[in-house]
């Protein structure tokens, strides 16, 4: 049975579930006045949507179908959208922080500048970058492996 809205002459405005066949309408329950079946607002299925966020938007040449550029224009369309909504809702701006990494083991959620922090070793001096070379060595220490303690250290001595 459907919901019908009325509204009475004193301005009441009312819902009441009736069947599709009735033809009667109810009296108002302010009142008791007659009342006349008014339209009723519709509703439409579904939810909005702000389009992709930076982090769901493609980052790589397979993301982008190899290049295809009525793809691109649509993605460039679509996050042209998103950023004036950004402007006008900087809530659903979500994390700005720079992405450095977004393939392999962080296609699903991006490494953003901050994320990460090297342990408390400083890094090798011409080497501040932290990660391997892909060379076969890398600047940390080896796994179980420590820096001896300070106190055990012997000072080299060299003469120049």
């Amino acid at each position: 049975m459907p919901i019908y809205v009325y509204r009475c002459e004193c301005g009441t405005r009312f819902e009441h579930l009736a069947s599709m066949t009735d033809t009667a309408t109810p009296g108002c329950p302010v009142c008791g006045g007659a009342t006349r079946k008014v339209p009723a607002g519709f509703s439409l299925g579904g939810q909005a949507n702000a389009g992709l966020s930076k982090d769901e938007m493609p980052q790589t040449w397979r993301g982008v179908y190899n290049g295809n550029s009525e793809y691109i224009d649509r993605m460039r369309r679509t996050w042209d959208g998103r950023q004036k909504l950004e402007e006008k809702y900087p809530e659903i701006a979500g994390d700005q922080r720079p992405i450095l990494a977004h393939e392999g083991k962080f296609h699903n959620a991006p490494l953003r500048a901050g994320d990460i922090q090297l342990s408390g070793t400083a890094p090798t001096p011409g080497h501040g970058h932290g990660h391997g070379h892909g060379h076969g060595h890398s600047h940390a220490p080896a796994p179980g492996k420590a820096d001896p303690p300070a106190s055990k250290a012997t000072p080299s001595t060299s003469s120049d």
